[in-house]
């Protein structure tokens, strides 16, 4: 096993196992991490085994990570508790606040509990958005409209996380509830000032957060670049709101990201604006292009950084979860959320 310490980029694979390009791809000193998609999901077995494999090729082990939210966002499907979008938290919050909590603490749990049972380390969740009823690409994934019952919900569901041994990562700052375009084929600008746009960073200061994905989203009465590529916002991050966890930018193969330019371009600008790890998603010729003619700087502190992502304890195992009280607990008020009845948990904003 290569003792190696865990670089900037975070790439993805193409099938359900690991082919030749990927081992060696994923034991080059530029990565720090793997990204999963549904594509690379067969079951659960399989899972577990394409895990395993990863962690063994270099240590510290390469985090493993996924976007694994609930309801439209959830990779894994066969085999795996389908969860209800975040909305249908907040329309619990609505009728009963506790309920809702306990709910939200649970899903957390399951989340976490079932992906770790597999070998993965860390999703990319929760959404921390604020619902305004406006953007397409947020939606239902967004718990509330309401800051501050968005970070009660989102704090419980980490908390579950956390029971789980799995960490957060809170999306996407500054908030990006507010512009209707989806930053995967546009680039989104939202004209509101800086005092409007407080308003959405509040459950991003109030959390106790593992890591932080800016969004690809321009906020020009703040800075003409989008929050991943803004020195300015992520310095928001590391001094106004006190965070020392990991910043990840979005997928830097995302239509709101070619405003820095083209693949180098754009791993430079997320690299220089103080993000910790750059995705880069569904695109293997510019991973190929990075590996051959990026050459940043080492950084043990980014490096330190990421590595605290990793478990620091065993997950149990799918028998395991089957005895436990708790998982049980969960699935059942899982059931209950989704059979629920539905309706907006998004008010009118103010102003």
């Amino acid at each position: 096993m290569t003792a190696l310490a865990l670089g900037p980029l975070f790439i993805d694979i193409a099938g359900p196992e690991l082919a030749d390009i990927d081992r060696q791809r994923l034991s080059h000193p530029l990565i720090g991490g793997l990204i999963l998609f549904s594509r690379n999901y067969r079951d659960r077995a399989q899972l577990a085994a394409l895990c395993a494999e990863v962690h063994a090729l270099r240590t510290p082990p390469l985090p493993i990570t996924i976007d694994h939210e609930g309801g439209r966002v959830q990779r894994c499907r066969e085999g795996f508790t389908a969860l209800p979008p975040m909305r249908r938290l907040g329309e619990l919050w609505q009728r009963d606040q506790a309920t809702a909590l306990d709910t939200a603490r649970l899903t957390g749990y399951l989340l976490a509990a079932e992906l770790r049972a597999c070998g993965v380390d860390f999703s990319f969740t929760p959404v921390l958005d604020l619902d305004y009823g406006r953007s397409r690409v947020i939606g239902d994934r967004a718990f509330h409209s309401d800051p501050a019952a968005v970070s009660r919900l989102a704090g419980a569901l980490i908390e579950g996380l956390r029971q789980a041994g799995m960490g957060a990562c809170g999306k996407h700052f500054p908030g990006h509830g507010w512009v209707e375009a989806d930053s995967h084929v546009a680039i989104p600008v939202d004209d509101r000032d800086e005092a409007a746009i407080v308003r959405d960073m509040a459950p991003f200061g109030a959390l106790d957060l593992d890591a932080m994905m800016p969004a690809h989203v321009i906020y020009p009465k703040v800075d003409s670049r989008p929050a991943g590529f803004s020195p300015l916002w992520i310095g928001k991050l590391r001094r106004e709101l006190s965070f020392d966890g990991v910043i990840f930018s979005d997928d830097l193969s995302m239509e709101g990201a070619a405003v820095a330019g083209g693949i180098v371009e754009r791993v430079n600008a997320a690299w220089s604006a103080g993000c910790d790890a750059l995705l880069v998603c569904n695109a293997p010729e510019s991973v190929a292009t990075l590996l051959d003619q990026w050459r940043p700087e080492a950084d043990p502190l980014r490096a330190a950084r990421k590595e605290r992502l990793l478990p620091q304890r065993c997950a149990l195992s799918w028998t395991e979860l089957e005895d436990d009280a708790r998982y049980r607990a969960a699935q059942q008020a899982i059931a209950q959320l989704r059979a629920g009845p539905t309706g907006s948990a998004a008010g009118t904003p103010d102003g």
